[in-house]
C-alpha cells in the first residue's frame, strides 16, 4: 500500500485580527494579555506580532482567541495538500533511497601520475 504524502502549512493571521479590531501598536495588546494572565514584555508581544512563531503555547492562544472573539482557525488557518510521489527518470518506480544494507563499499584503485 502506498502512503500519499501531504505538506501542511499555515498562516499566522494576528497583525490582521488586530486591524479588524482597530489596534495598530503592538503595545496596546500587552496589557490585554496581562488581564489574561499571560505577562509578556513590549518586545516579545511585538515579535508574536510581527514574525510567524514556530511555537504557541495554548494559554497565549486561549488569551488572544479570548481578546479577539476568534477560533484558533481564525487566528491560523491551515492547508493540507496531498503531494506526488516523486518518480525516477529510468523508470516507473518511485524514487526512494536505498536500503543501508544494499550499500557495499566500492573498491578503491590509486594511480600515480604518469601510468
Amino acid at each position: 500500500m502506498t502512503r500519499q504524502r501531504r505538506m501542511v502549512s499555515y498562516q499566522w493571521r494576528l497583525r490582521e485580527v488586530m486591524a479588524a479590531h482597530k489596534l495598530y501598536a503592538t503595545t496596546e495588546l500587552v496589557p490585554l494579555l496581562a488581564e489574561r494572565g499571560i505577562v509578556l514584555s513590549a518586545s516579545q508581544v511585538h515579535r508574536l506580532v510581527t514574525t510567524i512563531p514556530e511555537r504557541l503555547s495554548l494559554p497565549v492562544l486561549a488569551a488572544l482567541c479570548d481578546i479577539f472573539d476568534v477560533t484558533p482557525a481564525e487566528l491560523i488557518p491551515t492547508d493540507a495538500v496531498n503531494v506526488g510521489v516523486r518518480k525516477i527518470a529510468a523508470g516507473d518506480r518511485p524514487a526512494t533511497a536505498p536500503d543501508i544494507g544494499e550499500l557495499r563499499p566500492v573498491r578503491a584503485r590509486i594511480v600515480h601520475p604518469g601510468e
